[in-house]
C-alpha cells in the first residue's frame, strides 16, 4: 500500500513466566501493526492471557513461539494482576476481540485487507458479514472455518495467498493457532498474523461482550464463562497461573 506510515515504536516489555509482554496500550499496538502492514514482511502478533502462559510453561514449543513473536499484547485480568505484583503495571488490556474490530474499523481508511480463519462452521463468515455491515468499506477478503484436515491444507494456504490479505486472523484456540501461524507464516507471506481465540464468536453476534462495568472490573472472564460453560477448562488455569507467578517471581 502506498500510504505513509509511522516508524516502528520500540516498546518496553516486562517478563512474566519467562515470556516477554509488551507494555503497550491499544493505540500503540494499532500504530505498530500499521508499520508491520506497510513492511510487507510477516509479523506474528500474540494476544497473551494467563491461560496461554500456563500452557506455555508446560509446552516448550509454544513458549518459544511466543517468545519470538513480534508483538505480544496483554489480554486478560491475570496479566494485569501479575504486572502490578512485579511493580511494572500494564496500562490496559489489549484483547484480540477489540484489536480485530478496531482493525476492521480502520480498514476502509487504511485499506487493510483482512482474512478470518477458524471457529465453527459459518461463524467466521458471519463475523465478516457483521464487520462489513458495521464498518462499510471494510475489506474482509476471505473467511474459512477451522474444520480442515492435513489434506485440505495446501488448498487452504493457496486460497489465503490468493486473497492477498494484509492481516490474517486465526481462531483455532491456544496453542493450535500459534503453532499454525509459526509453521505457515513464511509460506503465506501475510504481513500480520494474529491468533484471536474466540473473537469471531463475539464479532458474529453469537456471543455478547460483557457489560462495561464487568469489563472495567476485569470480570469479562466470568461473563464468558456464564455464556459458555465449556470455557471452564480455561478458567481453571487461573489459579495455576497465580501459583506459578508467586513461585517464579518471589
Amino acid at each position: 500500500m502506498a500510504l505513509s506510515s509511522p516508524k516502528p515504536i520500540p516498546i518496553p516489555t516486562l517478563t512474566v513466566l519467562d515470556v516477554p509482554i509488551h507494555q503497550t496500550d491499544m493505540a500503540t499496538a494499532l500504530t505498530q501493526i500499521d508499520t508491520f502492514v506497510q513492511s510487507g514482511v510477516p509479523h506474528h502478533i500474540v494476544t497473551a492471557d494467563a491461560s496461554m502462559l500456563v500452557i506455555a510453561h508446560e509446552d516448550a514449543e509454544l513458549k518459544q513461539i511466543v517468545q519470538s513473536a513480534d508483538l505480544i499484547t496483554p489480554d486478560g485480568a491475570g496479566l494485569l494482576w501479575a504486572s502490578k505484583r512485579l511493580k511494572q503495571p500494564l496500562q490496559e488490556r489489549v484483547s484480540g476481540v477489540v484489536l480485530v474490530e478496531k482493525l476492521c474499523a480502520l480498514s476502509p481508511e487504511r485499506g487493510y485487507r483482512l482474512y478470518f480463519l477458524g471457529a465453527a462452521p459459518h461463524v467466521a463468515e458471519q463475523a465478516g458479514e457483521q464487520m462489513r455491515t458495521k464498518y462499510p468499506g471494510a475489506h474482509i477478503v476471505g473467511t474459512r472455518d477451522g474444520f480442515f484436515t492435513a489434506d485440505d491444507l495446501p488448498a487452504l494456504l493457496e486460497e489465503i495467498r490468493s486473497a492477498r490479505p494484509d492481516i490474517l486472523c486465526v481462531a483455532l484456540g491456544i496453542p493450535k493457532q500459534e503453532k499454525f501461524i509459526a509453521q505457515h507464516k513464511a509460506a503465506l507471506g501475510v504481513p500480520v498474523l494474529i491468533g484471536v481465540g474466540g473473537t469471531f464468536d463475539v464479532l458474529s453476534g453469537n456471543l455478547r461482550r460483557a457489560p462495561l462495568w464487568m469489563q472495567r472490573l476485569n470480570l469479562e472472564w466470568l461473563w464468558r464463562l456464564l455464556q459458555n460453560p465449556t470455557k471452564i477448562s480455561k478458567v481453571k488455569l487461573l489459579p495455576r497461573f497465580v501459583q506459578l507467578v508467586r513461585q517464579h517471581h518471589k
